[in-house]
Parts: C-alpha cells; sequence; structure tokens
C-alpha cells in the first residue's frame, strides 16, 4: 500500500502539492505511488528557479532504470526554488518522495487552484487503493 498523505493535494499525473507557511507557495514533487512504478531514479531534470510553468505542463523528466517521464506542474506559476540535492543523490525521491525527494518550490499564479486537485481519499481511489 502507498503512502499517501492526508495533508497533501494530488494530481491524476501523480504529483503532489504540499503547501508551506506563504499560502501562496508550495512544494512539489511525486507521490509515493509513483516513484514505486518507476522504480530505481537515477537522474532528474528540475527548471530553472524564474521559469514560469503552466498547469499541467511539463516542468521536467525524471529518470528510473524503468523507463524516463515527464513532470507536469500540478498549477499555474513562478519556480522560486529547486531541490539542488538530487543532483548528486536522486534516490532521495526513492526513499523519502515527501521530504527529501521533494522536486520545486512554485509560487502560484492563483493559489485557489489548489482546491481543484484530488484530496488523499480520491487520489488512493485513483491508484486503487481506496
Amino acid at each position: 500500500m502507498s503512502d499517501v498523505p492526508a495533508d497533501l493535494r494530488y494530481t491524476g499525473e501523480h504529483e503532489y502539492l504540499k503547501r508551506t507557511d506563504d499560502p501562496a507557495i508550495v512544494t512539489v514533487g511525486i507521490t509515493d505511488y509513483a516513484q514505486g512504478e518507476l522504480g530505481d531514479v537515477v537522474f532528474v531534470s528540475l527548471p530553472t528557479v524564474g521559469e514560469s510553468v503552466q498547469a499541467g505542463a511539463a516542468f521536467g523528466t525524471i529518470e528510473a532504470v524503468k523507463a524516463v517521464s515527464d513532470l507536469y506542474a500540478p498549477a499555474a506559476g513562478e519556480i522560486v526554488g529547486i531541490n539542488d540535492a538530487l543532483d548528486a543523490d536522486p534516490a532521495a525521491i526513492n526513499r523519502d518522495p515527501y521530504h527529501d525527494g521533494w522536486m520545486i518550490r512554485l509560487k502560484l499564479a492563483t493559489p485557489g487552484d489548489v482546491d481543484g486537485l484530488m484530496d488523499a481519499e480520491a487520489y488512493r481511489k485513483h491508484i486503487g487503493e481506496g
């Protein structure tokens, strides 16, 4: 069974969005389910700080032993941080996707967009575990 924290929001493409102390800034990464499906992560390509992304658009790629997949923005906004530690240790995504394995920090164009994403219960159903 996958770890699906109740305090996060989720996309159909298996990204999560975690709120920060600033209501306009969120942390984004891939879910425990997604990292399990990918297998051992060996490389991540992330955007640069200052880039803008649109909801549903690719913001980078993740490469695992099994496959290369696009990473999709859960909401529109500006990249205000990236997890540089993933350059040296992409396997952090496998070990701890919700903490050490986060990918980007996003300043939301419209903070209310988060409300349209799945909650934990809906995401569990989406992955067949609910």
